[in-house]
């Protein structure tokens, strides 16, 4: 079996081949994006998978709006290894960047060879050739046939050439209107199965997995850790055991047994444990003092060194935060002894199977891998490792069907988490009240330890076998894919020295990896939590203290609009109420976001209002762009308002959601989404420009209200208590 080489954070464009748009240069034959072969009905593949975020529906606008046929007439098959292109990570907010941009292209091509067969079969010119609902059309009406006709046995096994440039804004008909009802929808609406929870196999088991209940911890009796009289009490019932080092999975015939094993393995077997992870109420300390290695993401001008006439400084601490998706990890595998097929909700099927391949030693070709829908979590959560878990106790018991469900503790306490992140801010300013020195530092673990970009697996299940080797560290994607902890870390902002100092540790005590808006949600929160104590402490009103430091046209557009579209900013203000804002642009090059909120500070700080303003370019789906603006804010909300993870010095201690309580519907504020679509502008990324502002704004309208400034998130009532008797 030839060695799976690790996969890189982006496309390499130079590669001595002529550069193509999007996910085009990888993927660079028709056929990876089109089919034709039904009559009347476009296939059309991506390499990105649904999780919510509307993306199927969107690029399904993109290949209709340029072929000129009915969204009726588009199929969109989502991510499997036996058809259609590899786009590795659904991630990053760059689906509609990338594979949208593909998917243009393609269909602008094939769209003009189908023009060319059409001119040619009736000699006119191409400039005569009509579509509308895939049906071509000449002068004066004449009916000419459809695509399914001029592109029968024509073989799209062919490079892209870039014989046609993708239609103007102006000739798009579904783009930017809101009007398309979301592939994903209908079916979840009314109940139907469309998620990886309701598929069944014929003959199907149904698993679970007994987790070590922290890193370290090691099986008390490793030669016989499930009793003998267990087993024996399970060979005459319909339950296996899958024994290998500490992985410990069962199988039985249906959910209930299956969860009586589980709970009886919790009373039978025994575990060793040690004190390996940091002191809680410490974080400040570990992070600043953990090894680690150091790297500058920008290093301009003179550096402003502490103590050097620093006008300010400040730090801010982001705690450890899950993932907390409702739906229950899942995943299905057979395996018939020659080929393993799994079903998985994993983000990044062609990243897995990697992974797979190298944990069971399998060659790439023996493994297929399906995306179905799971519940999303935009980011790297438990999806890799069930599936995992999954494949190898298929693998144990060939011919059988599994199907694997996290517990409730596994995905609170068991799935990697967001790195806590200490980020510590000083600035220098003129007599004038302008920043003239800027130093961001940061300490975080890395932001990325998802499948197949490591020389070793990083799956869970993989690391807990007999002959398994531990998780490799998270690392960060590089600046040029976004940064990871770092992300975010150089500001929106114009001054003449500015330094950002990135300390990424090299230990691992608690499992880190991808979440939502990776570094950014931290550094966004420093940064613009900072610049409202900035203009503070000079006596400047922050909206115009940020609009001094500001020249890009399209940052201060976004900010304007917020401001000028919200129908309470210029309200008055009343007593223990607070008004906040920030903004950014997501990872320096993709969107831009601004927020407004109104807080009320009582017991709790509740939230009354959210006003955003976002600037994704060219809008394809207006409700897409709405819906992912309006989740990302929740979200951000409920991560500065209520989300810690919880440990003692020996494991995770969160468990359930008494553990780790979330936003609830009942405290969702009045939220206004405002779209500043730019329709000859690129598109970009809806889903992960807001979380940070969101961030800010609440905590700059927290000190609005009390005239307190809370730095470590949670804003919970222990930190606003905890700050407001600290001495002034």
């Amino acid at each position: 079996m030839s060695a799976v080489v690790p996969r890189g954070f982006t496309v390499d464009r130079h590669d001595g081949r002529t550069v193509l748009p999007g996910n085009l240069h990888t993927n660079r034959k028709l056929l990876h994006w089109l089919d034709f072969s039904q009559p009347g009905l476009v296939r059309v593949f991506t390499g990105k998978v649904e999780l919510g975020q509307g993306i199927l529906t969107a690029l399904s606008i993109i290949a209709a709006d340029e072929l000129d046929v009915g969204l009726h007439q588009v199929h969109m098959v989502s991510a499997s290894t036996l058809e259609g292109p590899d786009e590795g990570m659904t991630s990053s907010s760059i689906s509609v960047q990338d594979s949208g941009s593909a998917i243009r292209h393609a269909c602008a091509e094939v769209r003009f060879l189908a023009i060319q067969r059409a001119a040619v079969m009736h000699g006119i010119s191409v400039n005569e050739v009509r579509i509308d609902g895939g049906s071509f059309s000449g002068p004066t009406g004449l009916v000419l046939g459809d695509y399914w006709q001029f592109l029968k046995g024509f073989n799209l096994d062919r490079e892209y050439e870039g014989l046609s440039i993708p239609k103007l804004s102006s000739q798009l008909k579904l783009h930017g209107h809101g009007k398309v009802q979301r592939i994903d929808l209908p079916e979840k609406i009314m109940g139907q199965a469309r998620f990886i929870h309701d598929l069944r196999l014929p003959g199907m088991r149904h698993g679970r997995v007994l987790r070590a209940p922290s890193v370290t911890a090691q099986l008390t009796d490793a030669q016989q850790p499930v009793p003998a009289s267990v087993l024996e009490q399970w060979s005459k019932l319909s339950v296996k055991c899958v024994v290998d080092g500490r992985f410990i999975g069962i199988t039985a015939a249906n959910e209930r047994d299956a969860d009586a094993a589980l709970a009886l393995l919790n009373q039978q077997v025994s575990w060793t444990e040690t004190a390996s992870l940091p002191d809680m109420h410490g974080l400040t300390d570990f992070l600043r003092n953990a090894p680690h290695e150091t790297n500058y993401p920008i290093q301009k001008g003179d550096e402003l060194r502490a103590g050097e006439e620093v006008s300010l400084a400040r730090e801010y601490l982001k705690p450890y935060i899950a993932h907390a998706s409702i739906g229950l990890c899942c995943a299905l595998a057979q395996w018939d002894g020659q080929c393993l097929q799994v079903w998985t909700h994993s983000q990044g099927i062609q990243n897995l199977r990697d992974d797979l391949t190298k944990a069971l030693s399998l060659s790439k070709e023996a493994i297929v891998m399906r995306h179905v829908e799971g519940a999303g979590c935009y980011g790297h959560n438990g999806a890799d490792d069930v599936a995992f878990d999954a494949a190898l106790i298929a693998m144990a018991q060939p011919g059988e069907p599994v199907r694997v469900v996290w517990s409730r503790a596994d995905e609170l306490s068991q799935a990697p988490l967001g790195s806590a992140h200490l980020v510590s801010l000083r600035a220098r300013l003129t007599d004038d009240g302008h920043i003239s020195h800027w130093h961001h530092e940061l300490w975080a673990n890395g932001y990325s330890s998802r499948p197949g970009r490591s020389v070793v697996p990083t799956l869970l299940g993989a690391s807990q076998r007999a002959t398994g080797q531990p998780i490799p560290l998270a690392i960060n994607p590089p600046l040029a894919a976004g940064g990871g902890s770092d992300r975010n870390a150089v500001p929106g902002y114009i001054f003449e020295n500015t330094h950002a100092v990135n300390h990424r540790l090299t230990v691992m005590p608690i499992r880190t990896s991808a979440m939502r808006a990776l570094g950014a949600f931290a550094n966004v929160f420093a940064i613009e939590s900072f610049m409202d104590e900035l203009a503070h402490e000079s006596g400047q009103d922050p909206l115009q203290f940020r609009r001094l430091h500001m020249t890009d046209p399209r940052s201060l557009a976004v900010l304007d609009a917020v401001v000028n579209r919200s129908t309470w900013w210029h309200q008055q203000r009343e007593e223990g109420v607070g008004h906040g804002l920030a903004w950014a642009r997501y990872k320096n090059t993709s969107a831009w976001c601004a927020v407004l909120a109104r807080v009320q500070a009582g017991e709790t700080l509740r939230v009354l209002n959210l006003d955003v303003a976002v600037d994704v370019g060219r809008v394809v789906d207006l409700d897409g762009v709405i819906n992912q603006t309006e989740g990302g804010a929740l979200q951000g909300m409920s991560w500065t308002l209520k989300e810690a993870v919880q440990f003692d010095r020996t494991r995770i201690t969160t468990q359930s959601w008494a553990d780790y309580p979330i936003l609830r519907f009942s405290e969702v504020p009045e939220l206004n989404i405002h779209v500043l679509d730019q329709p000859d502008q690129p598109s970009l990324g809806a889903g992960e420009s807001v979380q940070g502002p969101v961030a800010a704004a609440l905590g700059n309208a927290l000190f609005n209200a009390l005239g307190v400034r809370v730095r470590q998130l949670p804003l919970s009532q222990d930190h606003i208590l905890q700050a407001l008797n600290e001495p002034a």
